[in-house]
């Protein structure tokens, strides 16, 4: 019996990936978990950055927006959107971590729409927000998702955000910068990553008590296959004592049941 749950591995696994000294555009909730545990574990000197403006705070609890007063408590600049989108645009941002009711096998996000067209859609999402801009000139998206075959579909109802668009060249040709694109998709159930060479997406490790038959059972289209499948490590315990006594102790976001 595991002493953690889905959403705790997804923050543990999240914050394991980013590199130290890297800037990482985050928003509110599990993202934000995650870079503030890296932060106070592997990756002391991660910047963050909020869309609102908020350039490097030292978070003293979690935020509940992007425009909280805490995304710029003693941060080394207190600035505005268009100088973050600036800062991704000149190519300076490592990581971003993204979200949305789709994702197809190329990484490609839709937060507009589900069902019908534009005009006449089933259910209206919040759109685009700045995720078009950060997943476009970030250099690597990241997407922590419960992982549902209904989330993880082949054609996406809109495009929102770009992945690797229709494959290998599809994100040059469009114009977006060289070696961008998605990085990992971190759910419920395993982590993925893309092929290099076909970009589609595939599954790097299965979490404990997973199958890769599970995985696979909960994803509406074809996954490739990592060798060797891995085996997600266990969140360290410390990594856990610090996510719940400092990053969320009020357990906001690993409160939630997964």
């Amino acid at each position: 019996m595991s002493d953690y749950n889905a959403i705790e591995l997804m923050i543990c696994s999240a914050a394991r990936a980013l590199q130290d000294g890297a800037l990482v555009a985050v928003g509110t909730g599990v993202p934000c978990a995650a870079a503030m545990l890296a932060q106070k574990t592997t990756a002391p000197n991660l910047t963050l950055l909020f869309e609102a403006g908020g350039v490097g705070p030292l978070l003293p609890r979690m935020p509940i927006s992007v425009g909280d007063s805490r995304t710029f408590y003693r941060g080394l600049m207190a600035t505005s959107m268009a100088d973050i989108m600036e800062t991704c645009q000149r190519g300076l941002v490592d990581y971003v971590f993204l979200g949305g009711a789709q994702i197809d096998p190329y990484g490609n996000l839709n937060s507009t729409l589900i069902g019908g067209d534009y005009v006449h859609p089933k259910v209206r999402l919040p759109g685009s927000g700045g995720a078009n801009d950060l997943g476009s000139f970030c250099w690597k998206t990241l997407v922590i998702t419960p992982h549902i075959k209904r989330r993880f579909v082949e054609k996406l109802d809109f495009l929102t955000t770009p992945g690797y668009l229709t494959g290998p060249g599809a994100r040059e040709a469009a114009g977006l910068p060289r070696g961008s694109g998605p990085f990992k998709v971190i759910t419920s159930l395993a982590v993925l990553g893309f092929d290099d060479e076909t970009k589609r997406m595939q599954i790097e490790s299965v979490h404990p008590g997973v199958t890769i038959q599970q995985v696979r059972d909960n994803t509406g289209f074809e996954l490739l296959t990592r060798d060797p499948v891995e085996q997600t490590p266990d969140p360290d315990p410390e990594a856990l004592r610090i996510l719940r006594q400092e990053v969320d102790p009020l357990r906001y976001i690993i409160g939630r049941a997964s």
